[in-house]
Parts: structure tokens; sequence; C-alpha cells
């Protein structure tokens, strides 16, 4: 074992929990990224772990789909969770981060391992010898993405999702905007918030649906992921589609008027110094001189500077159910893995995990072992079953959500109980897995 090294390509989320798991069981390991030799269109920094779409990795309540993920991976010893919880910054029930601290924290750690070799250089191939972990994130450079096409037999890898902009602090006029959280949650005050009457509404709702765009071609159109719509194509839907989703104002009174806005824009902290604030759910392509008209029509935006302004991206992305097995090993060639988003799953933490089971799975091969399924009652045996068993035909990168959980078996009204219930189960399923199988990275070893 100890001549037998994994090769990790990608040092994204996925990436870097991979080439973690591996190092924490004695085995070595290379992760290769790209940057600073080839930069993406979207990072800002060389290091390991970036977040370019939000600093959200969404809820942190283990009665959630989301929270319950965070609470295996934490049992399981996930470095991206433990440099989320360094970084944490207020956010109500949800796990937010500095983006600099968490992505520095996680570059630190993989670069004092003894075991991690980290190279800074474009991968264009997949290499011949494994195991091999591929991890090239959502911007997956164009020679890689080919030669997973053709191992794949896929032609199609590729849909598109968005950015949210950032906002200067110091920019925003608190005069309007109030903080609070929708009932109070987390500390009661995480989010600034920026309430529109009705006739604000309507006037900002009639200028985003005619705003200028960055076009797309009619077959990527097609590829538009259904959970991070751009805010402008959702309004396409009905003016109060927006009222219902993002920027919906229940659970938030205005000091001002002691009453519930019309509609809220909320702003989430983005770095731990509060200078920058995301606009939460605002992803979007419509023209940068058009997103700065647009969004100052905001109450309390009116002089917004911009530190990023939302733009579209491609991300790519294997048919799962068609290419790999539960472990996240591909069909065709067994030493081969792939995690993140290539993978099929979406979403930060889904990134994540999927790099957990990965790594988890190449440390099992060096040893002659089956890389770990974990039970279906779990979020992670959930995931891993999805990207193994989902409709190939109809085949669309997934969130976790209680929906891909075996149902319980007595049926319960309450859906607040049944997740409860459902929670509890799977994390006495992991438990009982633990103490039978003690997969590779699953007890014991180094803790990050």
């Amino acid at each position: 074992m100890g001549e037998t090294r994994v090769t990790v390509v990608g040092g994204g989320l996925a990436g870097a929990e991979a080439a973690w798991q591996c190092a924490r069981q004695g085995v070595p390991v290379t992760l290769y990224e790209m940057r600073p030799a080839r930069p993406t269109p979207v990072h800002r920094t060389d290091l390991l772990g970036e977040l370019v779409c939000s600093n959200s990795l969404k809820s942190d309540d283990p009665a959630t789909a989301h929270g319950l993920l965070k609470a295996e991976m934490r049992r399981l010893g996930s470095l991206v969770l433990a440099c989320a919880d360094a970084a944490r910054l207020p956010a109500g029930a949800a796990l937010a981060v500095d983006r600099e601290l968490f992505a520095r924290e996680i570059t630190r750690r993989l670069e004092e391992h003894p075991l991690v070799e980290i190279r800074r250089e474009e991968v264009t191939e997949i290499p011949p010898e494994g195991p091999v972990i591929l991890a090239p994130g959502p911007l997956c450079s164009g020679p890689l993405a080919r030669a997973i096409a053709q191992l794949t037999g896929e032609e199609n890898l590729a849909f598109y999702d968005a950015i949210s902009p950032v906002i200067e602090a110091d920019s925003i006029d608190r005069t309007v905007c109030f903080a609070a959280s929708r009932y109070g949650k987390g500390e009661g005050s995480d989010y600034l918030n920026c309430p529109m009457s009705r006739e604000e509404y309507d006037r900002f709702y009639d200028e985003l649906v005619a705003a200028a765009r960055v076009e797309m071609k009619d077959f990527e159109r097609d590829l538009l992921f259904e959970g991070c719509l751009p805010i402008e194509e959702l309004a396409l839907r009905g003016r109060d589609t927006l009222r219902y989703g993002p920027m919906k104002p229940v659970g938030l009174v205005d000091p001002r008027t002691g009453k519930r806005p019309w509609a809220v824009v909320q702003l989430r902290q983005d770095n731990l110094a509060a200078t920058h604030w995301s606009m939460v759910g605002f992803q979007t392509r419509l023209r940068w001189p058009e997103q700065k008209r647009i969004f100052r029509m905001i109450p309390g935006l009116e002089r917004a500077r911009f530190v990023v302004l939302g733009q579209m991206h491609r991300n790519t992305y294997v048919n799962a159910p068609r290419v790999l097995r539960p472990t996240f090993q591909a069909k065709a060639r067994e030493d081969l893995f792939l995690a993140g988003q290539v993978s099929g799953v979406e979403g930060y933490v889904e990134s994540a995990a999927s790099g957990l089971v990965a790594g988890l799975g190449a440390a099992a091969l060096t040893r002659g072992q089956d890389p770990p399924v974990l039970p279906p009652e779990t979020a992670i045996g959930s995931l891993q079953r999805y990207v193994a068993e989902a409709d190939p035909a109809h085949y669309q990168p997934t969130n976790v959500s209680f929906g891909l959980l075996p149902p319980l078996a007595k049926r319960v009204r309450s859906r607040r109980e049944r997740k409860k219930l459902l929670a509890e189960r799977a994390l006495a399923a992991l438990g009982d897995y633990l103490g039978r199988e003690r997969p590779p990275g699953a007890a014991g070893g180094e803790t990050p």
C-alpha cells in the first residue's frame, strides 16, 4: 500500500475532500489543480476549495436534508465541513462561510499534510494508472471533458447555471435595509433585508423581465438547472413567482412600518469582515450594465457598488446511471472514480460528499477492499443510490432531499415530524454501519 499513489484531478470541494480522505488513511495522493497556470472565467484566486456561486452551504439543521448530510459527513471526518465550521458566518439556520478564510484553511491543511503532493498544472487526459479520482468541477477544461466523453460515450455533458452579485457593505443604505432572519432563526438578525412595497416590486418586476440578457442558444436553454435558475428566468413564470421564491417576505417585519413588506431582497454576509454581502437567490444572466441599473432599483441599493456581478457558467456532468456505480466508480474502469458535479450531483455539500465517498473508495482499493456503499437510509447512501439507479433517459443532477430516502415504515402525517424521524433513522443507520463495517476512513485515522 505504501507504494500505491492515488491521483486526484481538481482542487475544488470534491477533489480536496477526496485527497484528504485518502491521506488521512495513510495513502499518498497527488492532487492536480490547473489554477493559476490556467485560470477560469469565474475563479478569483488560486486557492483550493474556492466557492464561486454562493458562500452558503445551505441548512445546518439535522432535521433538514442538507443538515443531515452535513451531520453524516462530520461523523466521517469531512475536511470541507471542518473548514466550513472554522470559517462560519452568521446566517440563521444555514451554514455560510467567509469564502477566503474557508478556501485558505482547506489549502493550508492539504499543503501541510505530508502525504499530499499538490501540482499546479492542467490535466488534459485521464491518467492511465489508478486509482484515479476525477473531480474537475463545473468548469472542466475542454480537453479533459472530451476525454471523459470518449470514455463514457456521452456527447452532451453540460448544463448551465449562474452566479449572484456581491455588494460592498458601505454602499448599502442601512436606513432602508433592516437586519433580521426569517422568524428570528439563528442569531435573529443574520441577513440584511431590502423591503419593497407593491408599487416598488411591480416597477422592479417590469424592468427585470424586459432587461437585456446574455442570450443562449436553444439547446443551451434546455440545460438550465431547475434548482439554480436565473432570477429573470424565474420571473418569466409569473408576476408573483419571485414573491413566493427568492423574494418571499414571510417571517419578516419592516421596522419602519411594523408590517410585512410586499417583497424582500435578502443580502447574506459574504466575508468575516462583513464588508461584502451577496444577493440571495439573485443568480442571473442579465448583461452587466442592466444588472447595475435594475438592481439599484431595489430599496436600499440605490448606490450599490458591486464587487462581483452575476454571470452564467457551464457545468459539466455525466449521465451517472449509465456511467457510474453507487461507489462513484466508472463502470468502464474499476480504478477510476468521478466526484463532484461531473459525477451528477448538484450543490457544494453534495459535491464534497461525493468526493468523500470517492476518497474512501480509492483508499479501499489500495487495500484490496471493496469501496463502501452506505445504507440507503442515510443521506450519503441515498445520493449513491440516485447516481446509480435514477432514470438515465431523464437524468438531471440533484441536490440531497428527503425524497431520495426510503419512506418510513409507518405513515407520519406531520411533515416536520416525518423529517425528524427520517433524520434520526439515517444517523442510527450510519452508526450501525460504522460499527459493523468500519470502512476505510469511517473510524480512526487522522481527524480534520
